[in-house]
């Protein structure tokens, strides 16, 4: 009886599994991108909605930059108008500035709704919002001391740093000389 061979696969059902593996890998990534389901629904549910929220306000951002940019990049040259008034006129582009930006939106809000839903994601921020739990934080007279000595060391090394200057200044001008 051949010793190496025993507890082993053929080759070719190895290669076999590894592609039906990565097959259901990308099936499950579209799965968990289009379903309405929340993961561990009770779990995280802070730190998911705080990052929701980070997400989206950047996201919205863009998008209201975008709407504002639109009818520049449309603009052509010659396509400017001047108005009696002296103000320049950009061309109309109608509902195309508002669509795309709209579309993009609504297309950004729920891949940020189910990024903070993808299991692999949301497991990670379930885990920071327990470390957080833990975390000891310091009373609001402790954060306040601190504080203050932080911004006294700020103080007095620039006031230092400021001598060092003076009198380097001085020194090197007296070696030049007047000009």
């Amino acid at each position: 009886m051949d010793r190496t061979r025993i507890g082993t696969q053929p080759r070719t059902s190895g290669i076999m599994a590894g592609i039906q593996h990565n097959q259901t890998v990308g099936g499950a990534l579209w799965r968990d991108l289009l379903s309405f389901a929340v993961y561990k629904r009770n779990q995280g549910k802070l730190t998911r909605q705080v990052t929701f929220a980070v997400l989206a306000i950047t996201l919205a951002t863009g998008v209201w930059r975008l709407a504002q940019l639109l009818p520049v990049w449309f603009a052509g040259v010659g396509e400017s108008v001047l108005t009696s008034g002296g103000g320049v006129m950009s061309p109309d582009i109608g509902v195309l500035r508002f669509l795309v930006p709209g579309l993009l939106l609504v297309a950004g809000l729920w891949f940020a709704f189910r990024l903070v839903n993808y299991p692999t994601f949301a497991d990670f921020l379930i885990a920071v919002e327990t470390e957080m739990t833990k975390v000891s934080w310091p009373s609001a007279d402790e954060v306040i001391r601190s504080s203050a000595v932080v911004i006294f060391m700020i103080f007095a090394l620039a006031a230092i740093l400021a001598a060092y200057d003076l009198f380097w200044w001085f020194v090197l001008r007296a070696i030049q000389g007047p000009r």
